[in-house]
């Protein structure tokens, strides 16, 4: 049932996140964002909201982002399959705190 109103998201952002997730259902989600595809992906993702939003870009380091968020969210193990609406929101807000995107 849709929500009513909306959540407060980005929906460019929320499609790339479900694409990815749902690319490999059965996979976990922490191993659907050890890839190195998906690693290289978001580096682009940083790099260019750096640059259209005139932000300084800073030297990251992806991987531990992206570990520390799926632990903050607690979230690493689970599959994607098996995820509510909410998770998904809460697995976007992490990655957008920190400064990575989806597109």
């Amino acid at each position: 049932e849709p929500r009513n109103p909306p959540p407060p998201v980005n929906f460019t952002e929320w499609d790339g996140l479900v694409r990815l997730c749902f690319s490999r259902k059965n996979k976990t989600i922490g191993g659907i964002f050890r890839n190195k595809n998906v690693l290289s992906m978001l580096q682009k993702n940083y790099e260019v909201y750096c640059s259209l939003n005139n932000v300084e870009q800073k030297k990251i380091d992806i991987k531990s982002i992206i570990h520390q968020t799926l632990e903050e969210t607690e979230l690493k193990e689970k599959r994607s399959a098996k995820l509510c609406q909410d998770d998904f929101l809460t697995l976007l807000a992490g990655f957008n705190s920190k400064g990575l995107h989806f597109k």
